[in-house]
């Protein structure tokens, strides 16, 4: 797990290393162990990383450099399949001079060219400069659980883990991407590949991009979910391939030189990844969670369930409920506007695990791959959700995920944004385009791709990315290995959503097994702060003087329509939790970035 940065000058103009210095320097809680930078200002190009030292602590250093100097490496991640890749090599005579899963990426590069992408397993943004063909290849992982984001002025090419990395070397800040706030209000993140800030985009998972001298960007999709197709499953042999494929992915991710452990709150999804890491261990696990007094919001009972059950070493704080001191710092981490709460915990459990561990691995994915969130049952629920015309169904599911609706936008917009913005529309931008490649699926499986791509990539996986970065500690998500991802979209949707609104239905069978039906089938609790009662009760004032006194806010927003949102919440007419939080949220952003 690292940062990566650099730079690609269409024109050959270089960068001053104290720009370099000031872009690394930016990324040091994502690499706080080493520095290494790749300068060739002869040809207008660098490629750098900050280190977090997890595999061959003493070998690992980047950018690893092919051996004629041609071809530099630096990537953010790990490659889970390195040893076998290695392995592999060395019976074709490769030369290898480290046990660094990057060394491997660069000797299967140098045989094979990018098309070695396909071969790892692994999570990763990875940048190649390939002096043999005056070129820059940059590419992110198959569902981009690793973030990688550009600034391209048509001269040169910005790259960075984050987007304050970028901003050492630009001239100016760029300013707030008005359409990207469009998407944010619907989807209460800002999805791939616009970012909150004009000019900067993010790198589509499962892509890879190739920078030469011409203004043209060749860029690739090498990887597409979307290419499995449903078949029928026994639940036995459902059962056992899924258990087997899970076990396994488990397994390589506990290859590390570093203290490891597991982020538990006692759900399906961590308690199973918990039970495989135990098989695979000769110590305890060492395993997180964070409790809070209020009985609503607390899980920890079932995480220490869990962990009893498996022998953990487990470690429980009791945190304030109230942890919005922690946003201003939570939004500087995510360098764009989330209106999602559970940040502010995240960010807790990952500096009480930094105190033990360096990697943790989470249950992240299951509940986009298998239907796991109470959303997927209420609307399946209704009467007509499999039967719907396709064009209806679509804009159904999109309106029920949407936090504003289009006429809900239009109405809260001051006059000339709403000019600004005629005909920007969420659903064909964003959504629409990932319901055309999963048309093939059923309807339970499109809700899921769409959630895979939009949700998962754009809110839920940038939460362990960039509050365990925040810690300086790596998380690993089992359930987002690539060979469970096919599988689970080679599951028709009835095995994950029951007819009766059973969520993660032949899951938690699988699963029970291992770690007891009371986990298994224990009702979801979504991790999160009460901050709908804050707003409407001891924290409204700083809500309406937050939003109110807003530079931002009122340049966006028509005062009379907020305020009356406001109200209404205050007095329990409305609940407009979501919303009042995502617009403070964007404020906050606004400040701490």
């Amino acid at each position: 797990m690292c940062g990566i940065f650099g730079y690609w000058d269409r024109i050959q103009q270089s960068l001053d290393d104290k720009v370099l210095r000031g872009m690394a320097q930016a990324l040091v809680h994502r690499g706080p162990d080493d520095e290494g930078i790749h300068h060739q200002p002869q040809r207008g190009v660098a490629i750098g990383n900050r280190r977090l030292s997890i595999i061959d602590l003493g070998g690992g250093h980047q950018p690893f450099v092919s051996d004629d100097g041609l071809v530099a490496v630096v990537q953010n991640g790990e490659i889970f399949n390195h040893l076998e890749l290695a392995a592999e090599l060395r019976s074709q005579g490769v030369r290898l001079r480290t046990q660094s899963d990057t060394e491997v990426i660069l000797r299967l590069y140098e045989r094979e060219g990018i098309s070695c992408l396909s071969r790892l397993n692994g999570m990763f943004a990875i940048a190649i400069d390939d002096a043999r063909e005056d070129a820059l290849y940059l590419a992110r992982d198959r569902i981009g659980v690793k973030p990688l984001f550009v600034y391209d002025d048509g001269q040169r090419m910005l790259f960075g883990s984050e987007p304050k990395a970028l901003w050492p070397a630009v001239r100016r800040k760029p300013g707030m991407c008005l359409e990207a706030i469009h998407h944010y209000l619907t989807f209460n993140y800002v999805p791939a590949p616009w970012t909150a800030y004009e000019g900067v985009c993010h790198v589509m998972p499962g892509t890879w991009h190739k920078y030469t001298r011409g203004r043209h960007v060749q860029t690739q999709r090498w990887w597409s979910l979307a290419d499995q197709r449903e078949q029928d499953f026994e639940f036995g042999d459902w059962s056992d391939e899924f258990m087997a494929l899970l076990d396994d992915a488990t397994r390589i991710r506990l290859r590390a030189d570093v203290p490891f452990g597991a982020f538990l709150s006692g759900g399906v999804d961590s308690s199973t990844i918990v039970g495989l890491m135990a098989r695979h261990v000769r110590e305890p696990v060492k395993t997180f969670c964070i409790g809070f007094e209020d009985l609503r919001y607390d899980e920890s009972a079932f995480a220490l369930q869990a962990a009893q059950r498996f022998g953990c070493d487990h470690t429980m704080e009791v945190a304030e409920l109230n942890m919005l001191a922690q946003w201003p710092r939570a939004l500087h981490h995510l360098d764009q506007p989330h209106g999602d709460a559970s940040f502010m915990p995240t960010l807790r459990v990952s500096e009480l695990a930094a105190k033990q561990v360096k990697v943790v691995l989470t249950g992240d994915g299951g509940d986009e791959l298998f239907a796991g969130y109470d959303k997927y049952a209420q609307f399946f629920a209704q009467p007509d959700a499999l039967t719907l015309p396709q064009t209806a169904f679509e804009r159904s599911y999109f309106d029920s995920i949407s936090l504003f609706t289009p006429k809900a936008k239009t109405a809260l917009y001051r006059s000339e944004v709403r000019a600004q913005l005629a005909g920007v529309d969420s659903f064909t931008a964003a959504a629409q385009p990932w319901f055309e490649e999963a048309c093939h699926f059923d309807r339970i499986n499109q809700a899921l791709y769409l959630d895979m791509q939009l949700l998962l990539s754009g809110n839920n996986l940038v939460k362990p990315d960039r509050m365990g970065m925040a810690a300086s500690i790596e998380a690993r998500t089992p359930f987002l290995d690539w060979r469970m991802m096919q599988f689970a979209f080679r599951s028709r949707g009835a095995t994950k959503l029951s007819a009766r609104g059973d969520k993660k239905h032949w899951l938690k069978r699988a699963a029970a097994p291992l770690i007891g039906n009371e986990l298994a089938y224990r009702k979801k609790q979504m991790f999160t702060v009460p901050i709908g009662d804050w707003f409407q009760g001891e924290l409204h004032g700083w809500l309406r003087q937050t939003l109110q006194g807003s530079e931002v806010i009122g340049r966006l927003f028509d005062p009379t329509i907020l305020g009356c949102m406001l109200d209404r919440h205050r007095d329990g007419q409305g609940n407009f939790t979501r919303e009042l939080r995502a617009l403070a949220a964007l404020e906050i952003w606004s400040t701490a970035c």
